[in-house]
């Protein structure tokens, strides 16, 4: 699945939005911070220039993997996906033994967010569930140990 960045449109827009505040109003924050820290002198004992341009490194840094995560991402609401079949995009109900079935939506690893119902399908569960077809039962390899469940639904 080489340099591809999966992404739900959603989470390609916050994607956008993050790029363009940190590209506009962060920058022009940071420059501001810098210009003060510059105009108190002596840079070499300075706390606040040094904070400022750590600050810098980090948001130019995120600049650039936000738009290579961007340049190479593909919105997994436009994929074509086989019905019934666990792909990135599906939301997939899974029941483990007794317990209550539990519904994930399967995403690209940035967008991943289990508490939330979002798991990477490059997570051990995700990887597990991945290309299996409605009604499998599935064993994953968790850090917890093995999990074994079954497919109940796939959307």
């Amino acid at each position: 699945m080489s340099d591809t960045t999966y992404l739900t449109a959603e989470g390609a827009a916050k994607l956008q939005e993050e790029l363009v505040n940190l590209k506009g109003p962060k920058r022009q924050e940071i420059a501001k911070r810098l210009r003060l820290a510059i105009e108190q002198g002596d840079l070499s004992e300075n706390a606040d220039y040094t904070a400022a341009k750590e600050d810098q490194s980090f948001v130019e840094g995120r600049i650039i993997e936000l738009e290579t995560l961007l340049a190479n991402g593909k919105i997994i609401d436009e994929m074509k996906r086989e019905q019934g079949v666990v792909n990135i995009g599906s939301t997939v109900t899974i029941q483990e033994d007794d317990f209550e079935p539990e519904e994930y939506m399967i995403v690209g690893s940035q967008e991943a967010d289990p508490l939330n119902g979002k798991i990477s399908f490059q997570s051990p569960i995700g990887s597990a569930l991945y290309q299996k077809r409605k009604g499998a039962v599935v064993t994953a390899e968790t850090p917890n140990g093995k999990i074994k469940f079954k497919i109940i639904d796939v959307q």
